[in-house]
């Protein structure tokens, strides 16, 4: 699987969609994922929207609980890459930062609403 870094800058305002939720490896057991250091890897749904275009929401995974996140707040990217991946005829692209941290002195204004241009 291929990664490719990801320059958040060109993707506008990052902004929280929901909260940080440890992310399951298995359905069944409801065990939680793991990173090689042991540490549950965390997913936060985040909008991403450029200049003029519609918002999209991607997963991002983290490794460690992410802090002080709320809805609607706007979030600061740290290393984030992408991986398209493949599973027979499914396929996709899953994102990863190093870290996910709120923007001190950002109002959480709450979800963004859908269908602006």
């Amino acid at each position: 699987m291929q990664s490719i870094p990801v320059d958040t800058a060109r993707l506008g305002v990052l902004r929280c969609a929901i909260t940080p939720e440890a992310k399951i490896s298995n359905f069944e057991t409801q065990e939680v994922k793991k990173d090689r250091d042991g540490n549950t890897i965390y997913t936060v749904a985040v909008m991403v929207r450029q200049d003029g275009r519609r918002i999209s929401v991607i997963e991002i995974a983290v490794a460690g609980e992410p802090k002080g996140i709320e809805e609607g707040q706007i979030l600061k990217v740290t290393g984030l890459t992408a991986f398209a991946w493949a599973m027979g005829d499914r396929h996709g692209i899953s994102f990863r930062a190093d870290a996910i941290t709120p923007v001190h002195g950002a109002p959480a204004t709450g979800p963004a609403k859908a269908g602006g241009a």
